[in-house]
């Protein structure tokens, strides 16, 4: 019986590399020199902390961070969770951004149900933090792929190990 999963991986060479290319260019830019801007990845904890004298400031290493993330990894700016901007030492600022990775349940549910809505001929079970969808034909596979990019843009989602 054909089947897929949808899954939600963060691609983090992708992420590093982007985040390499926006120091570079906090580095170069003139209004820069000086200042505290900075980008800084931490994989483990899978957060990016952005760095800045003041909150202007930090906003402005968001437009040099955001596109550069975006040519590296289409939609891996809608995978980041802000945290609030907090005061360090002085007039100084930082922000953390948190990475999320995988699915987690409650949108899972949210897949399901859409598939169960639209009564097409598939069964979709949850599987840890992705969910694998069943079918009977290619042709109800793909449909269930169509729907379910058009109804849940709003999180990057990934579609594979399709078998036949």
């Amino acid at each position: 019986m054909p089947s897929f999963d949808v899954s939600s991986d963060a691609n983090m060479v992708n992420i590093k590399n982007a985040i390499d290319v926006a120091m570079r260019s906090i580095k170069n830019r003139y209004d820069f020199q000086g200042t505290s801007a900075a980008v800084e990845l931490d994989e483990k904890e899978m957060t990016i902390t952005l760095f800045g004298d003041a909150e202007f400031q930090l906003n402005q290493v968001k437009d040099i961070l955001f596109p550069s993330l975006e040519k590296k990894e289409p939609n891996s700016s809608k995978r980041l969770v802000p945290a609030n901007i907090e005061n360090v030492s002085g007039n100084k600022v930082k922000q953390n951004l948190t990475i999320k990775s995988g699915i987690d349940t409650d949108f899972a549910k949210q897949i399901v149900k859409t598939l169960k809505d639209q009564k097409l001929r598939v069964q979709a079970s949850i599987q840890g933090g992705e969910v694998r969808v069943n079918g009977n034909k290619r042709d109800e596979l793909q449909e269930a792929i169509a729907l379910i990019k058009m109804k849940h843009s709003e999180y990057p989602l990934n579609f594979g190990n399709f078998r036949d």
